[in-house]
């Protein structure tokens, strides 16, 4: 339980510098996004394909992914069901809605949390494949099919979750483990320099990203957003937990990181892609905002409870 502590000690540690940071604007306006871009872009993917290159991937497909595909599901469906029929939502903003219940921010903080509290990267790799290969283009699927007509069309949208690096580098690094190629250490080396840089670096600018917003404003859509943030924090790792313990009763230690993977707050792309659309902007924003303040206590307990 010490080493748990000491792990979220680290996490919250480099998050409150950053946003130390953003409030002292010792970086230019610009800095945040464009170091988003370059973690994104190349310092994500590196550490994917270093991680992915030297994976059994019969642990990627293993009863964790089905358990964090379940509940997934289940949250993004109850959501959406209870904003389209209950509420008369439209479809985008039930789709953004779902999201913001069932996306899980397997990147900012779930590798973070792997590194620090459960000492391997590798088991965020699961949630991160679920979420860009299937989540991701599902949903901007029928997006493009209900959103405003300046949406990008059909062909767009599938080739833009195709290119996505992230999505490209799981690939590369499935293959490579999957085909048992043998790369040298001197070329993988830069892969993994680069990828495990990424791991602070996310956190500092995740802690800049933190300065000056306002939350539940007026006409924000609060009772979504209160909605998909509870779905989020208890739902979605109770359900988890259930599923582990009770129908697929795997181990202890695959338990706690089953339920920590479930109890991560909303990931930021889905503000991302709210933006896009011009659909549900606040109710992403907010849900994330809450959820990444509320995943704190949510985890240390979780944590305490199944590694004591």
């Amino acid at each position: 339980m010490t080493g748990v502590l000491q792990g979220f000690l680290v996490i919250v540690t480099i998050v409150a510098v950053g946003y130390a940071v953003g409030r002292a604007r010792l970086l230019s306006a610009h800095a945040e996004r464009d170091l988003s871009r370059l973690i994104v872009s190349v310092m994500m993917p590196c550490l994917l394909i270093s991680i992915l290159a030297e994976a059994d991937l019969a642990r990627l497909f293993s009863s964790l992914f089905v358990i964090l595909l379940i509940v997934a599901l289940t949250n993004m469906t109850l959501f959406a069901a209870i904003a389209m029929l209950a509420w008369r939502r439209k479809v985008p903003e039930s789709v953004i809605g779902a999201l913001s219940a069932g996306f899980c921010n397997a990147g900012n903080i779930g590798i973070p949390l792997s590194v620090y509290v459960l000492g391997d990267p590798g088991f965020t790799v699961p949630l991160i494949l679920l979420q860009l290969a299937l989540i991701t283009p599902a949903a901007l699927v029928v997006l493009d099919a209900t959103a405003a007509k300046e949406a990008p069309s059909l062909r767009r949208s599938l080739l833009m979750s195709l290119v996505n690096p992230m999505l490209i580098a799981t690939a590369v690094g499935m293959l490579v483990a999957g085909l048992r190629i043998s790369i040298p250490d001197f070329v993988m080396e830069p892969f993994r320099l680069i990828g495990e840089a990424s791991v602070p670096l996310i956190l500092l600018t995740f802690g800049m990203s933190l300065k000056n917003e306002r939350l539940l404003a007026p006409g924000s859509g609060r009772r979504d957003v209160i909605v998909a943030s509870v779905f989020k924090l208890v739902v979605m790792p109770a359900l988890a937990w259930m599923l582990g313990r009770f129908l697929f009763g795997v181990a202890a230690f695959d338990l706690l990181v089953v339920t920590l993977l479930a109890a991560l707050p909303t990931a930021q792309n889905i503000y991302a892609i709210a933006q896009r659309y011009n659909r549900a902007v606040a109710v992403a924003r907010d849900t994330v905002l809450i959820t990444t303040a509320g995943s704190i206590p949510v985890l240390l307990l979780v944590a305490a409870t199944l590694s004591a």
